[in-house]
């Protein structure tokens, strides 16, 4: 999942520890990717949402690493958001604000 974030995404990796963590510099944030045996017991729940200023340059990225993009949805004066699925069938959104 490593590299189908950093390069869907445009994020470069700050850290890595086998296969159990990656993390990705995002401004001056970071974001991080865990697997299973590192995720909370039971995880579910919320979803993940990327700020970007072109879904459509992204999905076309997503969908050629295997990703799928699942639906989008119009939020008015907040603008819109994307869904897609990775690889491994997690999903997670891109929102774009209105306006670009």
């Amino acid at each position: 999942m490593q590299a189908f974030y950093a390069e869907a995404l445009e994020l470069p990796l700050a850290f890595r520890e086998r296969d159990n963590w990656c993390q990705f510099k995002a401004g001056q944030l970071a974001f991080a990717l865990s697997s299973p045996s590192e995720a909370a017991t039971g995880a579910r729940g919320s979803v993940v949402v990327f700020g970007a200023t072109d879904i459509a340059a992204i999905a076309q990225r997503i969908e050629r690493l295997g990703g799928l993009h699942l639906s989008n949805r119009d939020m008015g004066s907040h603008g819109s958001v994307a869904t897609f699925a990775d690889p491994e069938n997690n999903l997670f959104q891109i929102h774009v604000r209105q306006g670009g």
